[in-house]
């Protein structure tokens, strides 16, 4: 496995000081921002698009510096229920899966979107209760209607310019559990996959090392995030794991991101990467950083202390004691 981080988080240092920046700290990999709600501040598709020579200094400024981009991000809605918001998140999407193709990056990361509850909403619609049956109805529509048609197209899309889509399992999305991906993916093809991120598992409830295994088996991993979730005991119990307090309310909240390691320790950690090389990931473990206790610099310097110490770096060999 190699060792990465999502550079939206540098978005304030120019592109080449930002690189050598984290190539300093002894990383292999990037996941760089191409539009959408991670911004393009690091890369910008239309101008790479339209310059040869630009996207060649591009691809340069990362390569020199010992490091190779693990995915471009362009994380957005596609799906949202006003037309113009939706066009904006697609079309930056698909310049990216362009600029992917271009500069041989094989994995796009996104979301799966959210629709509204019916085709004149204004706003998305994220049912989380079965009962009444009015979720489940709108549930249906947004799937049958809305979902797997956008997915099974533009899937077909990124087939075809040979680019995976990553998309982040987050609630608020119509895609936010291994078992919501694996539906779209039976539905769409095998482009889709998860960029899976253990932080959005354990505030939903859900054991990272079990989704590792239900989405490795099914060889459904694209890309993988390193993010940490810590949840108060107290107010969970006051707020439920749907807490819609904002994420700047850190002393009342029921969970808050951590930076790896201070949320669940090493141990925890060394499973969820062990469980990883078990289903065959062997790729990057890109390090996302959003903890509200941290700076940026000590938050990502941390996380990378942390992960050092259990990423498996080495080929595996041959059991010798076989």
């Amino acid at each position: 496995m190699k060792l990465g981080v999502f550079t939206v988080l540098f978005a304030g240092k120019p592109l080449e000081e930002a690189l050598d920046y984290i190539a300093s700290k002894g990383l292999d990999a990037v996941e760089i921002g191409t539009g959408g709600y991670p911004g393009n501040a690091h890369c910008d598709p239309d101008t790479l698009l339209g310059d040869a020579g630009k996207l060649k200094a591009f691809k340069q400024a990362v390569e020199s510096r010992g490091l190779t981009i693990s995915a471009l991000s362009v994380h957005g809605n596609p799906l949202h229920p006003q037309k113009q918001i939706a066009k904006e998140f697609h079309d930056a999407f698909v310049k990216t899966v362009d600029l992917a193709e271009r500069l041989e990056v094989p994995v796009v990361n996104t979301f799966s979107g959210c629709p509204g509850d019916h085709e004149d909403a204004k706003y998305p619609n994220w049912p989380v209760a079965p009962w009444p049956n009015d979720y489940q109805e709108i549930l249906t529509w947004q799937w049958e209607q809305k979902v797997i048609p956008y997915w099974s197209e533009w899937g077909r899309y990124a087939s075809q310019h040979n680019v995976k889509i990553g998309l982040e399992l987050h609630g608020g999305f119509s895609v936010h559990s291994p078992g919501t991906l694996l539906r779209l993916r039976e539905a769409a093809g095998e482009a889709i996959g998860a960029n899976l991120d253990p932080s959005h598992m354990w505030w939903q409830g859900i054991d990272p090392v079990q989704a590792v295994h239900i989405l490795g088996r099914a060889g459904a991993i694209h890309h993988f995030h390193a993010k940490d979730t810590t949840i108060d005991p107290s107010n969970v119990n006051k707020h439920g794991v749907t807490d819609m307090q904002s994420y700047a309310l850190m002393l009342d909240r029921a969970w808050q991101f951590r930076t790896v390691g201070f949320g669940h320790d090493l141990k925890t950690w060394a499973d969820i990467l062990s469980a990883l090389r078990l289903v065959g990931y062997d790729y990057v473990v890109s390090i996302e950083h959003e903890d509200g206790l941290m700076s940026i610099d000590e938050g990502f310097t941390k996380a990378v202390a942390n992960l050092q110490q259990v990423l498996l770096r080495e080929p595996l060999g041959q059991m010798w004691w076989v």
